[in-house]
Formats: structure tokens, C-alpha cells, sequence
């Protein structure tokens, strides 16, 4: 070994000590001042406790490299805290409280036609600011309950709601909200309503400065004169006038909290406007009155006193007078309600929007309804001529484009859109949803047998429907009507409602309404119920949910969700985004052409016959609400799907009401007007284009027809149901319908209800229900499941049949008499045919 002293590695860990002396130091080191001085002095060497100050740490080896040190979170922490607060005071300096934006200065949005020509404007902006001291202390705490209710106490800004809205936003959820009153007011006031990141951070800052800058007085009051109402209504003095014609210092508890609540969804909340809308907003509007009690602005005892205060109808711009205001405000609703542009941004003006609309298809319509109904009304000498209304809606089956509207007499008169209102029941339009839905699951009748246009169904009147676990249900038919066996074809010709409850429940009611949905109803339709009288119709689908539903059976069962709208652009140049309307096979195209093939048979012979005056091949149904409160017919060509509806609705106080009498008729069935509307329309409509027939794939064994009554004589009842005959002899003075104007299309078969022989006849000449008087309308013998049943009908219209064919001894009724029924199940009359 070297007698030269170990040069000591810089960051090894020094070596034991070799025995024997120590070598004399390096002169180059420099003097050692003692035993442990020097780095590789013994001294450090044999510490007892091995803490010698020339200890090294060892080496952070393996995954524990990856982990940082205390000291490095920690710098981190104070590196991004000194980042962000830089930001903030950079932020906070560079953003200026800007001048006020064009919310106080709103532009007009203009709507087209499919041509280009211009439809309508949306009118000026409704505002009239007022001084805080002018608004009820009730409205003021409604509106902080709604909103914000720690707006005295707390910041002017939220950063755990901004960062929650913001994520949204980045991620695509839609609109969110969650600011603070102060928040909103700058968005309001000052920047405009786009959901953006760069408009969220400044808000924030703005914010900030603003309520350093203003009292909370101020800012509240701000607020209140710049939010939007609905109806056009900018500030809560307009909206207290456009909802309850006061100003907004007389707003009582109830009111001021309604209009709370409409801060939420302005126009959704509407209750006249959309009525079935009611139950969310009496929701929302008993959350701001419980917000009320809870920060002590209001006793428990006086919020139990506050009743809900109805706002008065509304009346619409006189811009908008006519068609125009429906048009516009079904247009805003399709863009709000399919997330184009939200409601606030929509209002704020600037958009060119060119809609699917086409005018002469629009005016055929408002002359079609004026010349079958409008101009026949006499609303000085008949009261109830006053409550009738009317809707209808024309899709191009192709395409989902919307091609026509009619909403109402005039928007400035009368402010709901009958087109896009969901509160009245579809009645037996509904039908042929049941049946495509059958065909679509291969459903079988509860004793095993395909269900197609011609399985046989037992007709009687109240016969309870079987296979149904639930409440005992038998539902009446027509005017007490008993058919006994009778086919699906014949059943749907003369909407027989204890055939159609049976089949509901073969098909299975949830498939039923699924089959309905996937067709085109919304799921939340109102009434839209898995339950044997979904068959009925009780759903209260709109004008416009129906024709798209229609449409689909048109376009051999393949839907796409209707449209409105062909282009948006803003201001000029920047062009919206709209979405895809990639279709889907909502039912196999076997399903939706067999019912068509079977509503084809509605109108050549059966409840639909007047709508044979469009001259071209027809597929439709005829349907009527309870109460006989609207009347409905829907139906198409292969191409033009087009339901219309006739309502009865007070002008006053908004009620339904039954059209008992209207127009100088006992009975609206929707074989009359909404038919005769729906025939000159589409005639008028598609004049001047080739017609063609329907091009139809049947499911097997639909192609030939057979009846139980092609071998008997069958009372013939379409004068019965729903204004059946050639137009329902509703003529305004009270004479028989029309021939019909041509065969639909194709050679007439063999007639399946032929003429009594007592000498009624289809049409009525009396105005009346055209249903003849009969001693019995049942049956004498039994009406076996699978049998058939022979008979003759007498001179005084009784029936008298005797079985022949042979079936369960359960199966059948004996002397069944109109009006009577099962003693369990039997439920009150209702007219939905």
C-alpha cells in the first residue's frame, strides 16, 4: 500500500481507520485546529452518536424519488398562491367596468320563410325601469328567496359556484347557473349572455369592482330592471304589468313570488301560455314562498294564507298580430328547448333565422280553418261558439320539416299556441299506436292468436279486459255501442274502445307506450300512462307531437325528430350550429304500413270518410276528448302528414270547455270539422304535384280482409262514431254531408257495413249524433272468443243475433243490453272516439 495519505471521494461515506499512526495532514489543507476539525479527522469519525457534522444524507432511491419532499410541495403551494394572486391583481386592474350593453338596447331577431321572404320580427323591447322604493318589499324578498337569498351578507361572488358553472360549461352540459344576484346583474347589465369562459372571468372581476363601487340597494335594483320575465317583459315593473296589470310597488306576496319563479324559465313557467307546465311552476313558486318563511321575511301562518294568484291571459305584441306570434314562438321554443340558443340569449336579438315554414302551405291552412270553421261561428248568438278554437301542424314526412302552423284565431287575441299546448286529450287518435305497437312486438290475443287487421276481437260495450293485473277496467264504447265479434279493421273504422283496451292489453301497455314515444311523443307527455286505457287516448300530446308521430307512420316507421329551423346566423355572418336529425326505425316498416293499410280503411269507409275530399290517397284517424272538449282528425298521404284539432276553451278564464252545441251542431267529432279542415287543406296544399299512392310492405296474413260481419247483416254505425258518413253531416245549416269527392285511391271492396235495412243511413241529415235509437244494442246469445255470430238486424234496430260458433262458455254475454255492463269495472261515459 502507498505510503501517500487516501484521497477522501466527494459523497462516499468515509472508511474505517487503518491502524498504526496516522499520517502527518497535507500541508496544502491547513492547519487543523483540533482532533475532529477536519472532515476526515477521526474526530468525525468516531462520534459516539454518528451526528459528526460531516454526516451525509443518504440517496432517495426507487419509487420514493417520484415522491416530493415537504420542501417541494410547499414551494409549489407559495409559487402558485404568489401566480394566482398576481393574476387576480393583474385581472383586477386591467378589467374596467364597461358601459352598458344592448340588454337596455335589444335588438329584433327576424324570421323567415323557407323562401327567404320575411315572416316576422319580435318586436321591441317591454321595459320601464323603476327606483328600488317602487318595488314591494314582498317582490324584493321573493326574488332574493329565488335567487340569493345571503346577497346582504355574503360576497359579491361565489368561486365554488363559478368553477362548478364553468366545468359544465367546458365539459358541455349545457347552461349553468349558480351566481350571485351581483354576478347575474353584470351579466344582465353589462356583458352579454354567452356561456363562455372569458365571459365568466370577467364577470368575476367586474364583480368584484362593482360592488365595491355600489351599495347593495343599487345592485338589487339593477337587477330587478334588467332581468327578462317572459312576454317580452324586461324589469319586474313591465312584468307586473304583463301579468297581472299592476305596478310593481302594488305586487302582493303570491305574485311577487310567481314572478320569482319565472326567473327560473321565463317563458316555461308561463302557466297560461304552457299549461301543462303548471305543476313544475307551482313547484318552483312554493320553493321562493318556503325560502320566504326560512329567512324569516314571512310568518308560517301568512305563507299558509297565500293562495296561488293566477296571471291574466296574455296578449301578444301587435308586431306579431295573426299567424306571425305562434310562428315565432314556436320557433323559440325548438331552439330553447333543443339547446341551440338558451332563452336570454335568444332575447338579446341579433339573429337571422330561416325557418322550414313555407307560406303558401301556411295560408292554405289559416283559409282551410277560416272557411270550414272560423267564418261559420256566431259568437254574438251562440256562447259557446266563442270557446272554440283550433291547431293544426303539416310535417313532411321525409324530412321532419315542418312546412305549416296554425296556432290560433290571432296571437294578439288569444296568446297559447293551440299547435304546441300539451293539455288536451288526443282521444282515439291515439289507436293506432296500439296496433303498430302490436305488430311491431308480434303480439297475440290472450287465447294465442297473431294479432293482424283481421283477428277478430269481442266488441261488446263495458267488457271487461282480461289479463290485466291491475284495477278492474271495462271501458264503454260510443253512446253505449255493442258490436259482439268484429276484426281489428272494423274495430279501428269505428273506434271501438273495448276492442282497443283488449289489444292494449295483449300488446302489453308499457310496449304500447313505448312504441308511442319511439314513434315521436315525448316521454313526459302528460297522461301517458302503461295501463289499459292508454288505448283510449288520455295522453294530452300537442298538435305538433301528434303530426311528427304521423309522420313516422308515413315514412314506413322511421322517425326524425321534426324540425323548424333551416339556417341561423348572427348578426350577418356568424352561422349557428344545428343539430343532425340522423332518423332512426322507431317500428319496422311491416308495422307502420299495415297500420297504414288500416287507416286507410278509416278513410274509405270508416269515421274518416271526409277527408276523401282531398282527392288523393288518405290514411287517417278520427279521435274526441272527454267531455267532447277538443275533436281531433290526423292523417296523411304519402306526402304530407297533417293533424288538426278543434278545442272548446273559455276566453276568459282559460277552462276547458265542451263543444256541446258549437256552431249550431249537438256534437265536434273529429269526422266532421277537424276532418273537413285537414281535406281542403291538403288539397290545397299539394295542388299542383303528381299524387301517389302508398307504397306498402303488410305483415302476413293483412293483405286480404275478413270481417264476421261480411257473412251477416252488420248494423252499419259509422254515422256514430265521430261524425262517421261522408263528412258527419255538419254542415252550418244542418243538411247531410257530401259525397265523396273520390275512392281514395283504389277500388272500393266489399262494402263492410252495409246499410240498414230499417233505413238509416251513413250521414245525418239532423245535425244530430247520427246514431239511430235502438231498443237493445246488445246481443241475445253468447259471443264466443273465437266464434263468429249470425243474425239480423230488426226494423227497430235491435240486434237479435245467435251464436254459431263455438267458444269458452265464459267467453260470451247473454242479453246484454245498452247501457249495462259488468258490476265490477264499469267506468262513466266518456266520449274519445
Amino acid at each position: 500500500m502507498s505510503d501517500e495519505p487516501q484521497q477522501r471521494s466527494q459523497g462516499w461515506a468515509p472508511r474505517e481507520p487503518e491502524t498504526g499512526p496516522s499520517p502527518d495532514p497535507d500541508p496544502a489543507a491547513g492547519p487543523r485546529t483540533g482532533p475532529g476539525a477536519g472532515l476526515d479527522g477521526p474526530g468525525a469519525q468516531q462520534d459516539p452518536k454518528g451526528k459528526g457534522k460531516g454526516k451525509q444524507r443518504p440517496k432517495r432511491t426507487g419509487l420514493r424519488r417520484l415522491v416530493p419532499t415537504w420542501r417541494m410541495l410547499l414551494g409549489t403551494v407559495l409559487g402558485t398562491a404568489l401566480f394566482l394572486a398576481g393574476l387576480f391583481a393583474l385581472g383586477y386592474f386591467l378589467v374596467e367596468i364597461p358601459s352598458a350593453n344592448a340588454a337596455a338596447i335589444k335588438q329584433s331577431n327576424v324570421f323567415l320563410y323557407a323562401d327567404g321572404s320575411q315572416l316576422a320580427r319580435d318586436g321591441d323591447v317591454n321595459r320601464e325601469n323603476v327606483p328600488l322604493t317602487h318595488i314591494s318589499k314582498d317582490a324584493q324578498h321573493a326574488t332574493l328567496a329565488a335567487e340569493d337569498r345571503d346577497f346582504y351578507s355574503e360576497s359579491a361572488v361565489d368561486p365554488e359556484a363559478m368553477l362548478r358553472a364553468g366545468w359544465n360549461t367546458v365539459a358541455g352540459k349545457g347552461r349553468q347557473s349558480g351566481s350571485t344576484i351581483t354576478q347575474q346583474y353584470v351579466k344582465n347589465y353589462y356583458l352579454g349572455q354567452e356561456q363562455t369562459v372569458t365571459r365568466k372571468v370577467k364577470e368575476f372581476f367586474i364583480s368584484i369592482k362593482l360592488d365595491r363601487e355600489k351599495s347593495k340597494d343599487d345592485i338589487l335594483e339593477g337587477y330587478l330592471n334588467t332581468s327578462y320575465y317572459g312576454r317580452n317583459a324586461y324589469g319586474i315593473q313591465a312584468a307586473a304589468q304583463a301579468y297581472y296589470g299592476v305596478n310593481a310597488r302594488d305586487l302582493t306576496v303570491g305574485q311577487g313570488a310567481y314572478l320569482a319563479a319565472l326567473l327560473n324559465a321565463p317563458s316555461e313557467y308561463d302557466v297560461t301560455a304552457h299549461p301543462e307546465n303548471r305543476a313544475v311552476a307551482l313547484a318552483r313558486w312554493n320553493y321562493v314562498l318556503d325560502g320566504m318563511v326560512k329567512q324569516k321575511w314571512l310568518t308560517r301562518a301568512a305563507r299558509h294564507r297565500v293562495a296561488f294568484p293566477e296571471p291574466r291571459q296574455a296578449r301578444g305584441s301587435a308586431g306579431l298580430s295573426g299567424q306571425r306570434g305562434y310562428l315565432v314562438q314556436a320557433v323559440t321554443a325548438y331552439l330553447t328547448s333543443n339547446r341551440i340558443l338558451d332563452e336570454d340569449t335568444l332575447t338579446r336579438g341579433g339573429y337571422r333565422i330561416t325557418t322550414t315554414l313555407q307560406k303558401p302551405k301556411q295560408d292554405a291552412f289559416v283559409k282551410a280553418v277560416d272557411d270550414q270553421v272560423m267564418d261559420r261561428l256566431d259568437r254574438k248568438d251562440r256562447t259557446v261558439d266563442t270557446y272554440v278554437r283550433a291547431g293544426g301542424v303539416a310535417i313532411d314526412p321525409s324530412s321532419g320539416k315542418v312546412l305549416a302552423m296554425y296556432g290560433g284565431i290571432d296571437y294578439t287575441k288569444q296568446y297559447v299556441n293551440n299547435a304546441t299546448r300539451r293539455d288536451y286529450q288526443v282521444g282515439s287518435t291515439f289507436k293506432p299506436f296500439v296496433f303498430a305497437s302490436a305488430v311491431q312486438n308480434g303480439s297475440r290475443t290472450e287465447d294465442g292468436r297473431p294479432i293482424t287487421p283481421n283477428t277478430v276481437y269481442d266488441g261488446t260495450d263495458q267488457r271487461p279486459v282480461r289479463g290485466w293485473t291491475g284495477a278492474a277496467y271495462a271501458p264503454e264504447n260510443e253512446d253505449g255501442e255493442s258490436y259482439g265479434d268484429i276484426s281489428v279493421r272494423t274495430a279501428t273504422d269505428r273506434s271501438v274502445n273495448s276492442v282497443y283496451a283488449q289489444m292494449a292489453v295483449d300488446v302489453g301497455p308499457g310496449n304500447v307506450r313505448k312504441t308511442a314515444v319511439a314513434l315521436g311523443l315525448p316521454a313526459d307527455t302528460p297522461d301517458l300512462t302503461a295501463s289499459p286505457s292508454i288505448a283510449l287516448g288520455p295522453a294530452t300530446a300537442s298538435v305538433l307531437d301528434m303530426a311528427e308521430a304521423y309522420a313516422t307512420l308515413a315514412n314506413h316507421g322511421r322517425h326524425g325528430a321534426y324540425t323548424l329551423v333551416e339556417k341561423i346566423t348572427k348578426d350577418g355572418s356568424e352561422e349557428v350550429e344545428l343539430p343532425d336529425r340522423d332518423g332512426t326505425q322507431a317500428v319496422s316498416r311491416e308495422a307502420a304500413d299495415t297500420t297504414t293499410t288500416m287507416l286507410q280503411s278509416v278513410v274509405d269507409g270508416g269515421t274518416g270518410q271526409a277527408a276523401q275530399n282531398a282527392g288523393r290517397p288518405a290514411a287517417g284517424k278520427t279521435g274526441t276528448a272527454e267531455e267532447d272538449t277538443a275533436a281531433w282528425f290526423a292523417g296523411y298521404t304519402p306526402d304530407l302528414a297533417t293533424v288538426v284539432a278543434v278545442m272548446g276553451q273559455d276566453p276568459d278564464t282559460g277552462a276547458h270547455k265542451s263543444l256541446y252545441g258549437a256552431l249550431g251542431q249537438a256534437r265536434i267529432n273529429g269526422g266532421g270539422y277537424p276532418a273537413r279542415i285537414w281535406a281542403q287543406f291538403t288539397r290545397d296544399a299539394l295542388e299542383g304535384t303528381e299524387a301517389s299512392d302508398f307504397d306498402l310492405e303488410l305483415q302476413p296474413g293483412a293483405e286480404e280482409t275478413y270481417d264476421p260481419g261480411d257473412e251477416t247483416d252488420v248494423p252499419d254505425t259509422t254515422g256514430g262514431q265521430d261524425g262517421g258518413g261522408t263528412d258527419g253531416g255538419q254542415d252550418a245549416d244542418g243538411a247531410g254531408g257530401s259525397a265523396p269527392a273520390s275512392t281514395n285511391g283504389r277500388t272500393p271492396g266489399q262494402s263492410r257495413t252495409p246499410d240498414r235495412p230499417d233505413g238509416h243511413t251513413q250521414g245525418r241529415t239532423d245535425g244530430g249524433t247520427g246514431t239511430p235509437d235502438r231498443t237493445t244494442a246488445g246481443t241475445t246469445g253468447g259471443t264466443p272468443t273465437d266464434g263468429g255470430a249470425t243474425g239480423t238486424a230488426p226494423a227497430d234496430g235491435a240486434t237479435a243475433g245467435t251464436t254459431t260458433g263455438a267458444g269458452p262458455t265464459d267467453a260470451g254475454t247473454t242479453g246484454t243490453t245498452a247501457g249495462q255492463g259488468p258490476s265490477s269495472g264499469v267506468t262513466p261515459r266518456h266520449r274519445r272516439n
